[in-house]
């Protein structure tokens, strides 16, 4: 018989309103492990003797040993109901489904607790129950059932009632969980979840991180979306309820009539025919009554567990206090002890771990790094790659070197391989401090195990090779991004420009300037200028007063700076004159010189022993408000030594000493020469030791000038 003959129409229409239902009933407490169920005498027109004498005798022992329910459900959508009619109503089905549910775990409650009854005699005990459920449900719905649990029937005792409603909370929350199972898995299907994953996928997320990342941007749909239904729901409504204010005191008129005829009337009894047969429960065709399907059940919710995400399990008591005094701990404080004592009260699982380094993370950083790293050794938080590669991102952005490759080394020991995340994260750590082997070792494991580098690695490590001063290897990895049709980036360009034309490698600046162009980007002030620059340092002031010619004719008003290395491209041939005509040319364009240009022409000055001149020079600066710069005091320095101006000459030694890290090997010689030429023997043997702590060699010639200067020269006393 077709469970929805069992109701009236008002009946069905109550069960269909579910989702007020649920919250009703969430607001109790019902998930017992052991539900014991007694009942008391019942109307012998309803049952037998047999089910009098002993399905309701009070407190039957039984009912204390039945395991727990829970975990026996027999779960299916409502969408796998198949009716006997095909022209079944929503609400029809929905009562179905929920009566289903309902008798399926009652019949294994009572199975187990009157193991020897017949079948027969099962199904009148079900019977009698769905009749009073039913009965409720015509009364006032779940609410009036759920308000008096326990007096409110005088056919059932208090524990099978009491049963009853926990059963009926049960179901219905299955109900409610395979709906937003079902609405889930329509959103996991949404193309703007699709469009994410590939994206994603795109950048190299693979795995279980892609997965989780595809739950939570569908979860996150899938509020939005309730979220917005709720709000047309509310306004919806508000104008209802603006509407029927209108005519509110005819229909309370009427409402209290209603009432009064309805007390008048007797409550109608329902009855309950005899069914012919056993009950069977078909869906899509396949009879699912057998005993076996209760283990298809079991695999289907254990499928479940991995499919659907898992949530923390809750804290309470004493495991509370534990997480508390974790949670305000400092850095310094040794958790270790704190966090065994919460895995013994908590018992947790991964998800349980990740609750709780997630609030962690929001109430103390510099804690949560220190208790991830303490966590990757925990067996239930089942640690994998992704758990390294994100403590390893963490430190490398904060320049923690050590702390990162102390993670690496622990990843290492457990026998887990870089994936290209970590592959990417290393480089990029490397590169950016400076450490080049770590960074080409890096880049090579990334090649070894197949990985194709993508844009920013191939940016870290051309940068790597650049501040290492190997230009040409950048370029090569330049070159092998444009044979995969990378598009190098205009900073990756300059980069290696500068580099080439701080050396004075012509050729390898020029080559980088026609590729710039070639890729699209045009010469600028800057791009001129190094070039300007380079040709300067190799020599060549002709080459590089053509590059600063064709600067002018593309547009481009030269500053400052380039034309102090325009200058300093003919301080290299001695060219004063020419020098000097620019100079002039410029200022009737409405040129004025800057520090840059006033400082290679103090060092020109210096270097021609021409001191009035370069003071006047240095006076310029001065009237500019702006000190002179490093640079200058060198020059200072080899003149006013080799001009014997002893006073001068220990001021400008004295800025250089105080300022000794900031000189390179070509400074130090130079400067340790002009001292051997002025007769400051000794001043030169103390910039020599000072150099050789900085790391650098003294070259040959200069070893061999100082053991002349102590054989051969004159010795003068010391600047000091």
């Amino acid at each position: 018989m077709n469970m929805k003959h069992l109701i009236s129409k008002q009946t069905i229409n109550s069960l269909s309103k579910l989702n007020g239902t649920i919250r009703i009933l969430s607001q109790y407490p019902h998930f017992h492990q052991n539900a014991p169920i007694t009942t008391s005498s019942i109307t012998p027109s309803i049952c037998s003797t047999k089910c009098r004498t002993d399905l309701f005798q009070p407190q039957n022992p039984k009912f204390g040993k039945m395991e727990s329910w829970g975990s026996k459900r027999f779960v299916h959508t409502a969408e796998e109901m198949v009716s006997e009619s095909e022209t079944e109503s929503e609400d029809d089905a929905t009562m179905n489904d929920f009566l289903s549910r309902f008798v399926w775990i009652m019949r294994g409650k009572l199975v187990e607790v009157y193991p020897d009854f017949e079948k027969k005699t099962i199904d009148g005990m079900l019977l009698v129950i769905v009749g009073k459920v039913v009965s409720e449900l015509e009364k006032g719905g779940f609410d009036q059932m759920m308000g008096s649990a326990v007096a409110a029937s005088e056919d059932f005792s208090e524990d099978l009632w009491k049963t009853v409603w926990e059963v009926s909370n049960v179901v219905l929350e299955d109900m409610e969980k395979a709906k937003r199972k079902e609405k889930m898995k329509n959103f996991l299907q949404a193309e703007e979840v699709k469009e994410m994953c590939r994206f994603a996928g795109e950048v190299g997320i693979r795995g279980d991180m892609l997965r989780e990342y595809r739950f939570k941007w569908a979860r996150e749909k899938m509020e939005e979306s309730e979220f917005y239904q709720n709000l047309e729901r509310l306004k919806e409504e508000e104008e209802k309820s603006a509407q029927e204010g209108s005519s509110y005191g005819g229909i309370g008129a009427m409402a209290v009539e209603q009432d009064s005829v309805g007390a008048e009337e007797e409550p109608k009894v329902v009855s309950l025919p005899k069914r012919r047969g056993k009950l069977n429960y078909k869906i899509y065709g396949l009879d699912l009554s057998n005993s076996k399907w209760s283990e298809v059940a079991d695999k289907i919710h254990e499928a479940e567990k991995i499919i659907w995400p898992q949530e923390p399990k809750p804290i309470a008591g004493k495991c509370k206090i534990v997480t508390d005094k974790i949670l305000a701990s400092q850095k310094e404080d040794d958790a270790s002890l704190l966090l065994a004592e919460w895995v013994e009260l908590l018992q947790p699982t991964r998800v349980d771990w990740i609750n709780l380094l997630d609030r962690l993370k929001e109430r103390n950083p510099h804690l949560y790094l220190k208790i991830a790293e303490h966590v990757l050794g925990e067996e239930s938080f089942q640690t994998n790659i992704r758990d390294y590669s994100k403590l390893i991102d963490a430190h490398a952005r904060d320049n923690r070197l050590a702390d990162a490759e102390r993670i690496i080394k622990k990843m290492s020991e457990n026998g887990i391989v870089p994936d290209i995340l970590t592959s990417t994260t290393m480089v990029h750590m490397y590169s950016k401090a400076g450490d080049l082997d770590q960074a080409k070792a890096a880049f090579e494991s990334m090649r070894t195990q197949g990985f194709l580098p993508d844009m920013g690695v191939y940016n870290s490590m051309i940068l790597a090779y650049v501040n290492a001063g190997e230009p040409k290897l950048g370029e090569s990895l330049m070159r092998e991004m444009e044979a995969r049709d990378i598009k190098p980036s205009k900073e990756i360009f300059m980069a290696l420009l500068r580099s080439f034309a701080q050396r004075g490698d012509v050729n390898g600046a020029q080559r980088i300037a026609t590729t710039m162009q070639f890729s699209g980007f045009q010469p600028t002030l800057e791009s001129c200028t190094l070039l300007v620059e380079a040709f300067g340092k190799a020599g060549d002031p002709d080459q590089a007063r053509h590059n600063f010619d064709y600067m002018i004719k593309l547009g481009h008003k030269p500053d400052d700076r380039c034309t102090a290395s325009m200058i300093a491209a003919y301080e290299k041939k001695n060219l004063l004159d020419k020098a000097l005509n620019l100079l002039m040319e410029l200022e009737k364009d409405g040129f004025e010189p800057g520090v840059a240009t006033y400082s290679v022409l103090v060092d020109w000055m210096g270097k021609m022993q021409l001191i009035d001149e370069a003071e006047q020079l240095l006076d310029k600066i001065a009237e500019q408000g702006e000190a002179p710069p490093f640079k200058v005091h060198i020059s200072l320095c080899d003149m006013y030594a080799r001009a014997n101006a002893e006073k001068k000459a220990l001021q400008a030694l004295g800025v250089l000493e105080a300022k000794k890290e900031q000189l390179g090997p070509e400074e130090f010689e130079r400067i340790i020469q002009s001292l051997i030429a002025g007769g400051f023997v000794q001043d030169a043997q103390k910039f020599q030791g000072l150099m050789e702590a900085r790391g650098f060699t003294v070259s040959e010639q200069l070893k061999v000038t100082l053991q002349a200067s102590r054989t051969f020269l004159r010795r003068r006393p010391s600047v000091r």
